[in-house]
């Protein structure tokens, strides 16, 4: 279905949020979880802002406002979305979101970008490319902080999942814009994983990675509209005889390939309920509780090593010690594997 019959007068202010905001100094942890129960889009931004603050009293504001907020989560349906540059994710997302609200879902776009480690820019700078998505009431878009390390990053995103599970958006979708580990780590905070492919990019399997396929719990491929769809259906092809000979991640489910069109919405229907079907057949076989658990543990020793970083940077003694031990290495002085027994002495 297309998106140009949609009623402007529905259409409200962005939703995308502004990353500046402040903080007071020391928030109100029962009027914001309360706030972002009543659904609060306002009060959901300040809590991610609240998460992805590193000063020390924030952090502990926000241990205690997740906590708080745990029972209230859970429900969503996450889903992972990954393509290469040019695939079309941000136009999918904008089709699949507003497909998804006109049946009544409230749905929270999230990224995940290990760039921005690298360079410090946003990702999401294509938001303008979401643009019923992002003004419309029952949608909430949010981009990754703009430093850090992925597994920081990764960190900051799960915990806004739960937040925007809070505050009442049934769809959390998780953007990756990354390759490779960012993948992974969208996968592990995520219950479907969706890969999109581009039809007729020559030979279609070149350029694709297996470990990416292996996480697949679905391909899609875009642009099958207009003289593309041949090429997209021949793509599909290509991409089924591939899954064929991989191990699926579950014998439970095996990978379906389609074809869609975010530009004319064509597929967006099948394509949403291939992850409803998904959700039942891992449900049913008891793996979809399975998982969850096994990413809340996985997610707790991120925490862990996130933590222990802090520390390192945190306290002048120790930071001056592992500037000294740092330098001893790049010399030649002491080996690696000896700098880092010493560094993880001073953590006692």
């Amino acid at each position: 279905m297309g998106m140009a019959g949609l009623d402007a007068s529905r259409l409200r202010p962005p939703a995308v949020v502004n990353q500046a905001m402040t903080l007071p100094k020391t928030p109100d942890i029962d009027k914001l979880a309360k706030d972002l129960r009543a659904g609060s889009r306002a009060a959901l931004a300040r809590a991610i802002t609240l998460i992805e603050s590193r000063r020390g009293d924030h952090q502990a504001a926000a241990r205690d406002l997740v906590q708080a907020l745990l029972p209230d989560t859970g429900t969503a349906i996450r889903v992972g979305i990954t393509g290469s540059p040019g695939v079309g994710k941000s136009t999918t997302i904008d089709a699949l979101g507003m497909f998804l609200i006109e049946r009544g879902h409230k749905v929270a776009v999230l990224a995940v970008d290990p760039s921005s480690a690298r360079t410090g820019g946003s990702i999401l700078g294509d938001k303008t490319r979401m643009a019923l998505l992002a003004n419309s009431e029952n949608a909430f878009i949010r981009p990754s902080p703009s430093s850090g390390t992925l597994g920081g990053v990764a960190a900051k995103t799960r915990e806004a999942v739960l937040l925007c599970e809070a505050a009442g958006f049934d769809v959390v979708l998780v953007e990756t814009v990354g390759i490779g580990q960012s993948e992974t780590a969208v996968c592990d905070m995520t219950d479907f994983f969706l890969a999109l492919m581009l039809p007729g990019a020559g030979d279609e399997l070149q350029g694709i990675k297996k470990g990416l396929v292996e996480l697949a719990d679905m391909i899609a491929i875009n642009k099958a509209d207009g003289d593309n769809v041949k090429r997209a259906n021949l793509a599909a092809a290509e991409y089924r005889g591939a899954l064929h000979i991989l191990s699926p991640r579950s014998e439970h489910w095996h990978p379906p390939v389609l074809t869609y069109s975010a530009l004319t919405g064509t597929g967006m229907d099948e394509l949403w309920q291939k992850i409803l079907d998904h959700r039942t057949a891992m449900s049913a076989s008891g793996e979809f509780a399975a998982r969850r658990r096994e990413q809340q543990v996985k997610w707790m020793w991120s925490m862990l090593e996130q933590r222990m970083m802090a520390r390192l940077r945190s306290d002048a003694t120790i930071r001056a010690r592992v500037k000294k031990t740092e330098a001893e290495v790049a010399d030649g002085r002491i080996t690696p594997a000896l700098a880092a027994e010493q560094i993880a002495e001073m953590l006692r």
